[in-house]
Parts: structure tokens; sequence; C-alpha cells
């Protein structure tokens, strides 16, 4: 399927790859309703714009791509939103957190930090566990830039420790 001509040829993508998309979103988002949402979001902007799959990639490449970009997007307004929250509502009592949801809360917020292209390899590599040449092929770019992408998150997060041990 080298482009996306009309609303059937969408239709029958979401059909074809709709599970696929949600699943990825369910496991970034970490929430059905907001995996879902997005879900319709990025066949939504499709029908709006069908012109942004231009075929250079598969569409399973491109909606995964797409998908991982959107979460991403979605985790750090998330953060902002939480950052805001804070600054100007009065924090409840507090309340023991499952060790999960904070570990969930904790991946957010780094990930929230990272520039884009970053988040992305690192959700690749880590999560996913794709090797550097499944990345660069997601990402659209060298091998070797994968390799400096994740170079430079360790150099991110030895800085942050750093600074936090201080």
């Amino acid at each position: 399927m080298a482009a996306l001509q009309d609303a059937h040829a969408i239709e029958a993508a979401y059909r074809r790859h709709g599970a696929v998309v949600l699943r990825r979103a369910r496991q970034l988002l970490g929430n059905e309703h907001d995996a879902r949402e997005l879900v319709q979001e990025i066949f939504l902007s499709l029908l709006a714009k069908p012109e942004q799959f231009d075929g250079r990639s598969t569409l399973t490449t491109w909606l995964y791509s797409a998908t991982t970009h959107r979460c991403l997007n979605r985790i750090r307004d998330r953060r902002t939103r939480a950052r805001l929250l804070e600054e100007h509502v009065a924090a409840p009592g507090s309340a023991a957190v499952p060790a999960r949801a904070e570990r969930l809360v904790l991946l957010d917020e780094l990930l929230a930090s990272l520039p884009d292209e970053i988040a992305q390899a690192a959700v690749y590599y880590y999560v996913d566990e794709m090797t550097h040449d499944e990345i660069a092929s997601v990402i659209g770019c060298s091998r070797r830039h994968v390799g400096n992408l994740l170079a430079r998150l360790q150099d991110l997060t030895r800085t942050e420790a750093a600074c936090q041990a201080r």
C-alpha cells in the first residue's frame, strides 16, 4: 500500500492495523482510555491529511512511529498538567502509591524530559528491545545515529543522577 488515497483505504487500514496501534499506545500510556483515544486521533488525522503517510516506509512502520511519537507527546502533556496542578492546587493527603504505578510515573517523567528523538530511541531500545538496525529503520536514520542517541541518553541520565546525589 503506497499511499492512502481515500476514506475506504483508511478504513481498511484501521481494520487491519487498529489493534496493533492500540496495543502500542496501551503499552506506552498504561491507560486503556487514553490509548483508545490516541488510536482514534491517529486514524482521524489520516482522514484529514492522508498525505502524511507518503509510502516511504510500510504503513505498519509509519503507524508504529506515529503512535510512539504521539504517546511521547501525551506523556509530556501529562507532566506539564501535573506540574501546573501542583503549582495551583493544594495537594490532597498523601496516599500510598503502588510500586508499579510509581515506576510508571518516573518513566513518564524521564521520557517527558528527554528530547523527542532520544525518547523515541529509548522506548524502542529499552521497552521494545529493538536492535539498533530496527530502530534506525523506524526512526529513519543510520544505525550509528541510533548508537549516538542512546549514548546521549546514558550521558543525560548520569548527569541527572549526579545532580540528584548532591
